[in-house]
């Protein structure tokens, strides 16, 4: 290893580690790239320092410039992180679904946190209504610089140029690649990587029960956990090379994050538990002897006081689920949910 000038130079290079236990008596392979490994934490760091490196060569960003972007906390710890580095002061509009720890985090980066408290009455849902507090910013700030990571084409890049292409290298000939699905960045960015390669990768797209991005199976769900589904349609989803669509709900999420932590030691957050659950769910329809890879996109010790805490998931689902959950996580090997 050598030497990084800073923090920003120790982005990417994550691992990808065979989950042996959790699908042991599957026919087929999982492996998983750990991006929480980065140093801000999860897979946003990547397209918070592509979009930003991006805008400084356009001239679009400059020592002393204002970033605002509309996020649940992930790239939002990614941007502030480059932004402390590029001398650039970093507004970021939230929803009350953005954890206390992502908040806290961002605190201690120095960035301003703007809480937007209502969903968008037309929709129901929180990002239209940050993305219009975003607007708002830029009229009051009419040189702040606006990544908008749901239609930069530099987040898909950046998956393209690093993440795909790590991953192809450390696990060759991956017959299945499932992906949560927010921005779609990360989803595009692999597809494009897939073609370009010739690869026979299969892409399975993991979207949130309630999300419109692949439709709305079921709408009016409301959901609890970030990072995986939508309110929009972005405009960076692909318009082909996504091979099929699982929707995950967030007991699902959850149920999953609590087995990676206890059968693989993975503490991961919410998406994480999402795309795990997607494998199970697509189990029968996965060939035997295949090569599956899963992204976990961002690490658990965020979500401390939501998925990994009994009272929270009292609170949100009832005593009946947490009674569930609890016997779920803790049996043992012959198990029948087990995978």
């Amino acid at each position: 290893m050598s030497a990084c000038d800073d923090i920003m130079g120790a982005i990417g290079k994550t691992p990808a580690v065979k989950l042996a236990r959790l699908f042991r008596d599957a026919p087929f392979a999982v492996y998983a790239k750990l991006e929480m490994l980065n140093p801000g934490g999860s897979v946003k760091d990547r397209p918070a320092i592509d979009m930003l490196r991006a805008a400084q060569h356009e001239g679009k960003l400059r020592e002393g410039s204002v970033v605002v972007e509309s996020s649940s906390g992930n790239l939002a710890i990614g941007l502030a992180q480059a932004c402390n580095l590029l001398g650039c002061r970093f507004v970021c509009v939230v929803d009350p679904r953005t954890t206390q720890a992502n908040l806290r985090l961002l605190r201690a980066y120095g960035a301003r946190i703007d809480l937007v408290s209502r969903p968008d009455p037309a929709t129901g849902e929180f990002v239209p209504a940050r993305l219009n507090r975003v607007r708002r910013w830029l009229c009051r700030l009419p040189d702040a610089f606006w990544p908008n990571q749901y239609a930069n084409p530099h987040n898909a890049a950046a998956h393209q140029r690093t993440t795909m292409a790590e991953l192809a290298a450390d696990v060759p000939a991956i017959d299945y690649l499932f992906l949560g699905v927010s921005t779609c960045g990360t989803l595009r960015g692999c597809i494009d990587y897939i073609r370009e390669h010739g690869l026979a990768t299969r892409v399975i797209a993991v979207d949130a029960a309630g999300s419109v991005i692949f439709g709305r199976p079921n709408a009016g769900v409301k959901r609890h956990l970030p990072g995986i589904g939508a309110g929009i349609e972005p405009a960076l989803k692909p318009a082909e090379g996504v091979h099929d669509v699982v929707t995950v709900g967030d007991r699902d999420s959850i149920r999953y994050c609590r087995l990676l932590a206890r059968r693989e030691s993975i503490v991961a957050g919410g998406s994480s538990g999402g795309v795990v659950a997607a494998v199970a769910a697509y189990r029968e329809r996965i060939a035997p002897g295949s090569v599956c890879a899963v992204l976990l996109p961002d690490r658990g010790e965020r979500y401390l006081d939501t998925i990994y805490d009994d009272g929270w998931v009292n609170a949100t689902f009832g005593p009946a689920y947490l009674a569930t959950l609890r016997s779920g996580s803790t049996k043992g090997d012959n198990d029948p949910c087990d995978i």
